[in-house]
């Protein structure tokens, strides 16, 4: 009647124009959150691109700086600073250096209001230090030096691979680069509580550099590991290396915050980080390390590595080719007075770099393609190796005698290191470490040179399905790498990468 339209025809042709609507807004929506995801993907791209191309050019250049002080620049005290920066071997034993760094000549002014701490440290002292740094208070330079003298005394009684069990705790919180961002590690502290035998903790390398309060990040680190050395565990990252820090702003920060004694902090947390741990294995089934694994790491190598010695895992070891104590002399760039008013110099021998390539790149043949050498196409130095010979064996007599070799001082080795089967074992090792701190994972099986970063290797899920089978584990976590979700994992789920905190029950 009337019209001849019924009320269901109305619902109908209403009811179609909302879901055609509804299908218009939804296909908007879907098209706007693919382009927001296009570009989120685009700018992190760009971000790791831009990242890992300034690690690659920081070891370029510091192979052309080396490379220049080793055959253009004449032996005189005005180098000394800047030698230091290239030069790993000291002719000091650990007792010299522990007097060199003593902080009981340094007083303690009235006037400072930070936190002052007694050793041994006590839990109050500990979380005292955290609340201080919250609060944006600083460490008096004696407090600093003393913590971080005992770190290091610590530290040099560590193993190169820790062993950690849950049974008691039944639960480890792992905490990817901290990168000296203390609000996060506050926040980590904030969720998961502070660290102690019920709490233990992995902190996976990469403390410092890019961060404004990487020196307090550390402090604390250091302060709970001497709380509690078998329930925190801190392993080395590719950043707890001195030239790195050069770079990415940790050697400029500790200059700044501590103007009168930041040298002689900066080289104690030198010898720090060659004491750091390399990896962490949990319950014999789970390995923690920061870069990654190659085709040639073996964990029994690695845990009788003299860590120490690498003090900077972007440089391979130097061939001993002169006599023993040529070899055991190096520049000491502090130029501080000792106790016997007289400062101590001395030189380095060359080292030489890689030979250009001439055959296909393989992971046997890669070292460092930063630089070629060209030794064959450049003169000496003028006077040759006889001027060089006399000037060490002069700087050996100012210096009171022969030293002894710093890693015969340290490992109790003898002259037998200088050979030539010893220096491919030295060089093996190094690869080993190289490849631990800085090596990415990738989708495809083998193992190739990391040409992006410029330093270890990119490796496949059959090299971590056969990692895994050698040692008897289940899972490897690292981290090294940003992750938009926190993390990810890979290689069949036997591969974990980890950007800041992971927590569970293993």
């Amino acid at each position: 009647m009337g019209c001849g339209v019924s009320k269901s025809n109305l619902f109908h042709k209403s009811d179609t124009k909302a879901i055609r609507a509804a299908v218009l807004i939804q296909h908007w929506y879907r098209q706007y959150v693919a382009r927001m995801e296009l570009k989120r993907r685009y700018t992190w791209h760009i971000f790791q691109s831009l990242e890992y191309s300034g690690e690659q050019a920081q070891i370029k250049l510091y192979n052309f700086l080396g490379y220049l002080m080793d055959n253009f620049t004449p032996s005189s005290n005005e180098r000394n600073l800047i030698s230091h920066f290239f030069r790993e071997n000291e002719v000091c034993r650990d007792s010299e250096w522990e007097r060199f760094f003593d902080y009981k000549n340094i007083d303690v002014p009235e006037i400072y209001s930070g936190p002052h701490l007694t050793f041994p440290l006590t839990l109050e002292q500990g979380t005292g230090l955290v609340d201080a740094f919250r609060n944006k208070r600083q460490l008096h330079s004696r407090y600093v030096l003393q913590l971080l003298l005992d770190t290091w005394r610590l530290l040099r009684k560590f193993p190169n691979i820790s062993r950690v069990s849950t049974c008691q705790s039944k639960e480890i919180t792992i905490c990817g680069d901290l990168h000296g961002q203390l609000e996060d590690l506050l926040l980590i502290f904030y969720k998961n509580g502070m660290p102690s035998h019920e709490r233990p903790y992995v902190f996976n390398g990469d403390f410092v550099d890019r961060g404004d309060d990487s020196i307090e990040v550390l402090l604390i680190l250091f302060s709970f590991l001497l709380l509690y050395p078998n329930d925190v565990h801190l392993n080395r990252g590719n950043h707890e290396d001195h030239v790195v820090n050069l770079r990415y702003g940790f050697t400029k920060e500790v200059l700044t915050k501590y103007k009168m004694h930041g040298k002689r902090i900066l080289k104690l947390l030198q010898k720090i980080f060659s004491w750091l741990p390399l990896a962490t294995v949990i319950d014999q089934k789970v390995l923690v390390l920061h870069g990654g694994i190659s085709d040639a790491t073996d964990l029994s190598v690695l845990a009788r590595v003299d860590r120490h010695k690498y003090v900077s895992a972007l440089r391979p070891p130097k061939r001993r080719t002169g006599p023993p104590s040529a070899a055991n002399v190096s520049v000491d760039y502090e130029e501080e007075v000792w106790s016997s008013g007289r400062r101590r110099s001395s030189v380095a021998l060359p080292r030489p770099l890689p030979r250009p390539l001439t055959r296909p790149l393989t992971r046997g043949t890669f070292q460092n393609t930063s630089l070629p050498d060209f030794s064959d196409r450049v003169r000496p130095p003028v006077g040759g190796a006889a001027e060089r010979r006399g000037h060490l064996a002069l700087q050996g007599a100012l210096l009171g005698g022969s030293q002894e070799a710093p890693g015969a001082a340290a490992a109790g080795t003898g002259p037998a290191q200088d050979s030539g089967e010893s220096g491919d074992h030295s060089e093996d090792e190094w690869k080993q470490i190289l490849d631990l701190l800085w090596s990415d994972p990738m989708t495809q099986d083998g193992c190739v040179p990391n040409e992006v970063r410029g330093g270890g290797c990119y490796w496949g899920p059959d090299v971590t399905e056969d990692f895994l089978s050698r040692h008897n584990m289940t899972l490897i976590i690292r981290s090294h790498e940003c992750k938009q979700e926190g993390y990810e994992f890979c290689h069949n789920r036997k591969l974990l990468l980890l950007l800041l905190v992971f927590n569970e029950f293993l």
